[in-house]
């Protein structure tokens, strides 16, 4: 079964540090765990309409939770900064967000 676009890239991450990239046309997602760079830069371009420079990818370790005597983990993802070109115009929808 081939990955849509939509499929790779889950969903926006809105931070501090994330929104301070902004101005070096950085924008963060979360993806799909076993996504590659390539495949996160053609989804990003398809859905956005714009030119991707290079794409940085970790993957972020669930964090310790306890509810009273319970301890468990939340789920592990994958986090990916891409960053575009010059010449690209930027994501409307973070740009909105300033």
């Amino acid at each position: 079964m081939e990955k849509t676009a939509h499929d790779i890239i889950l969903r926006p991450v809105i931070t501090e540090s994330s929104m301070a990239g902004i101005n070096d046309k950085k924008y963060t997602f979360e993806v799909l765990k076993t996504a590659n760079k390539f495949e996160i830069a053609k989804a990003v371009e398809q859905l956005f309409g714009v030119q991707v420079a290079k794409v940085n990818t970790m993957n972020v370790n669930g964090r310790l939770k306890r509810m009273g005597a319970h301890a468990g983990y939340t789920p592990s993802w994958k986090k990916a900064i891409v960053t575009l070109t010059e010449k690209s115009k930027g994501i409307e929808f973070f740009e909105s967000m300033m």
